[in-house]
């Protein structure tokens, strides 16, 4: 299979993993599997908003030959948000409040507070093009428009980058932003657990899905486990699963994860948008 293939399933499967535990507690419970209902109340292997978004904005790099058209990209996410485009069943049933918002205003928000991490959840296709900084800062701002919002998306497109390039996660994060807010990523990998939050603020999520790929210590690792880490944060655990499942699918691929592939739900839907 494609890198393209293992890092959108690989999002899809974080999503689907992390639906049933969003909003709850780190601690409270423990997601071992593929399961369903729980906060949403939907059946096993259902994705959320975070794979709708990301294969709208797949869908338009593929119908525009790899370019970047803002406009025809925010155009998909109102299909989404609107009409159920590039869902599970055609129901939207999670949606971020800064994210409806701005496409119902037809501008970003760009206060502080407005860091949500909705446009960081969708961007890695750029990964997958050519683009350059300000490209990926104006996909982000279709949305969030806040600099820090657009910087995380810029730090994260660069790491699936070269991670795509084959360059270890190990020797990407010491080389990570050093300013703040982004000034944990060049040592995220030796924090504890106890020092890593999973927020749905934007910088919270990027440094919770580094963590996972990148921690320390006599963790087992692999697909499997890195993204039962991420769901075991608890919180935003959905998008958490997703940022960090399209960069462990870069990693590891899916071999061996065969069975949360086959129970995600209407996959063909994410397939019909790859390349």
């Amino acid at each position: 299979m494609s890198k393209l293939y293992d890092a959108i399933l690989g999002l899809a499967i974080g999503d689907a993993l992390g639906v049933p535990y969003e909003f709850k507690q780190r601690g409270s419970f423990i997601c071992s599997d593929m399961v369903g209902y729980g906060t949403h109340n939907q059946p096993e292997g259902t994705w959320s908003d975070d794979t709708s978004m990301t294969i709208a904005t797949l869908d338009s790099l593929k119908s525009n030959n790899g370019i970047i058209v803002t406009e025809d990209i925010c155009r998909r996410f109102n299909y989404w948000l609107l009409y159920g485009d590039y869902t599970v069943n055609g129901e939207v049933f999670d949606a971020g409040i800064t994210t409806c918002t701005a496409l119902k205003k037809g501008r970003p928000a760009v206060d502080e507070w407005d860091n949500g991490n909705g446009s960081l959840m969708r961007i890695l296709p750029l990964a997958f093009v050519d683009c350059t900084d300000d490209e990926i800062r104006a996909v982000s701002a279709i949305t969030h428009g806040h600099w820090i919002s657009k910087e995380a998306c810029v730090i994260y497109v660069h790491v699936a980058k070269r991670l795509l390039a084959g360059e270890p996660i190990a020797s990407i994060i010491p080389t990570l932003e050093n300013k703040k807010p982004f000034d944990r990523l060049k040592y995220i990998n030796t924090l504890d657990v106890s020092q890593i939050k999973s927020s749905g603020y934007v910088v919270d999520t990027l440094e919770a899905a580094l963590w996972v790929v990148s921690r320390e210590g006599d963790w087992e690792k692999g697909f499997r486990n890195d993204i039962l880490a991420a769901v075991n944060l608890g919180k935003d655990t959905d998008t958490v699963a997703a940022v960090a499942g399209g960069m462990a699918g870069i990693i590891y691929g899916l071999e061996d994860v065969h069975d949360w592939v086959e129970k995600l739900r209407n996959k063909e839907e994410i397939i019909e948008c790859l390349w």
